[in-house]
């Protein structure tokens, strides 16, 4: 009996199917950051961050495979000396092969991800992707004989293709007409070596993810009869509805302000909140982003928000709400502390009989006194 074991590439492919690598930004550094993905892995620990004490916890566990939220390594390396704890915990990492993997805003990028954890805990209903993330859709053009179209366009829409906004399956065609000639050494689905042929055809046409190029053009060589396949792929101008950053949505209800701000509190578990001027308004739309996420303000204003729900707020950033917003900043690491309950749910789901553990180290830097 063959046993299968499972590798550390096992539960990367699994997490990057869940949030692409193409969905983070660019200054980020999301990855296997250190270890082999071949190596047979004996179990996952899952935090936020990564410290020398939580690859102590891996190791005390029997986990080779830390995933974390945010990447260890961000700027570059350039000396592995212990000064500081990223070159320790990396050191530590290496030294008891223990692999680290990022899954950081490529996982803030997608609906189901940071954003909508967040989201859960507050019951927002009706949610959209706050800044819908450009550069994340292409479109694919090829040219079917009619008696084969429903064959690609099944197999393409298998492979990833049409979905685009609320609707999927999504393409287009219009009959044509081709023509070609084939030379010698060719092995034509129709006419003669030699001799101009014209063939009934159809345009045909989707959409689909970046990301998923490769998959989608191998499914249209697949599925099509012609020896050589006739298509484009091309850079579409829409921003993917469902990619992007922050969330926004509506509470089941309106609520006072003050009652909104114990409710996020109650849910996050936060001793303290930063808040701007009470507007004795309703709240019933709200935005959010974990972590640092003020740059998304004249986004969330501009699509009618009542509150906005982030971290890291700096001073002069309050005077931005204008009065026209609330603005409450729970702090980074408490605005995106489920996170680690999202992981594992997606690990267990995936691998129902291997060992996925949360860390029990709280690797919040920030201490309140109270």
């Amino acid at each position: 009996m063959y046993l299968y074991l499972m590798k550390i590439r096992d539960v990367v492919t699994h997490l990057e199917s869940l949030a692409p690598p193409p969905y983070q930004e660019g200054y980020d550094n999301a990855g296997l950051l250190t270890g082999s993905a071949n190596t047979e892995c004996s179990g996952v620990l899952v935090s936020l961050d990564v410290t020398p004490g939580v690859v102590s916890e891996a190791v005390t566990k029997k986990c080779n495979l830390v995933v974390a939220h945010h990447p260890i390594i961000f700027k570059g390396l350039k000396r592995l000396n212990g000064k500081n704890y990223v070159e320790k915990t990396v050191i530590a990492a290496i030294k008891n092969d223990v692999a680290i993997y990022a899954i950081h805003t490529n996982l803030d990028n997608v609906p189901n991800g940071v954003n909508g954890k967040i989201a859960d805990r507050l019951g927002l209903v009706n949610r959209k992707v706050l800044l819908p993330k450009p550069s994340t859709l292409k479109k694919l053009y090829t040219f079917v004989p009619p008696a084969d179209l429903e064959k690609v366009r099944s197999a393409v829409f298998i492979a990833g293709a049409g979905s685009i906004g609320d609707y999927s399956e999504a393409a287009f065609s219009s009959p044509g007409e081709g023509c070609f000639k084939a030379e010698q050494g060719a092995n034509p689905y129709v006419g003669e070596i030699g001799t101009r042929h014209y063939e009934k055809e159809v345009r045909f046409e989707t959409v689909f993810p970046s990301h998923l190029q490769e998959h989608v053009v191998s499914a249209l060589r697949k599925a099509h009869p012609y020896q050589e396949v006739a298509f484009d792929v091309v850079d579409m101008a829409n921003a993917n509805e469902l990619v992007g950053s922050g969330l926004i949505g509506k509470l089941p209800g309106p609520i006072e302000e003050r009652e909104f701000l114990v409710q996020v509190r109650d849910a996050f578990h936060v001793p303290v909140i930063r808040h701007s001027a009470i507007l004795h308004k309703p709240v019933r739309l709200v935005a959010l982003c974990g972590g640092a996420g003020i740059f998304l303000l004249a986004r969330a204003m501009e699509l009618g928000a009542d509150a906005f729900l982030t971290a890291d707020i700096k001073y002069h950033e309050f005077f931005d709400a204008e009065d026209r917003i609330l603005l409450a900043d729970i702090g980074h690491f408490e605005s995106e502390q489920f996170t680690i309950d999202l992981l594992v749910e997606k690990l267990l789901e995936k691998f129902t009989t291997f060992a996925v553990l949360k860390t029990e180290i709280s690797t919040n830097p920030v201490n309140y006194f109270v």
